[in-house]
């Protein structure tokens, strides 16, 4: 148990996403996805997966202005924690970032020091100029949503710390 591949994700593979997620949108630290919206989403996650091709990893890049990308539903199944999986999905998703041009990523976490290891840094609310905020706080998207820090959120991210990082 100690090989493991990072890939693009397939949409067979949204359900064990779906699974992997559930246990943390039940602790209220990952927001929850409908099946549909995983499924919706597949182009943007990478998966990791053991030698028989079980996923034991996800991440997801999802892109929010022209610069800016978060990372997204960064799960790892507890039997693979401590084995680099999280450390390769991140850095997957940096090489996929600067593939499309993003130059800052942005997460919400509680695994400050994980990320902090990655050369994300903690920062305050002002990430965007208010001319990109008036136009992100029109996305439905509750991610968006979360990153913009507003109301109806705030129960979902209450204790998350706002961490980006600039890619060279």
């Amino acid at each position: 148990m100690t090989d493991f591949t990072v890939r693009p994700a397939r949409a067979a593979d949204m359900a064990a996403v779906h699974a992997m997620l559930q246990p943390y949108v039940d602790r209220r630290i990952l927001l929850g996805k409908d099946l549909v919206v995983l499924y919706e989403a597949t182009q943007e996650f990478l998966v990791a997966v053991d030698e028989h091709d079980t996923v034991i990893g996800c991440g997801a890049l999802h892109v929010m202005w022209e610069d800016l990308g978060e990372v997204r539903t960064l799960l790892v199944s507890d039997e693979w924690l401590h084995r680099g999986v999280g450390r390769r999905l991140v850095e997957a998703l940096e090489v996929v970032a600067r593939e499309l041009g993003v130059t800052r990523l942005f997460c919400l976490t509680f695994e400050t020091a994980f990320f902090a290891r990655r050369g994300f840094t903690e920062i305050g609310e002002h990430v965007v100029s208010p001319d990109v905020y008036s136009q992100l706080v029109r996305s439905p998207d509750e991610g968006i949503a979360e990153f913009l820090d507003l109301a109806h959120v705030k129960p979902n991210t209450l204790g998350n710390t706002r961490m980006l990082k600039h890619l060279t």
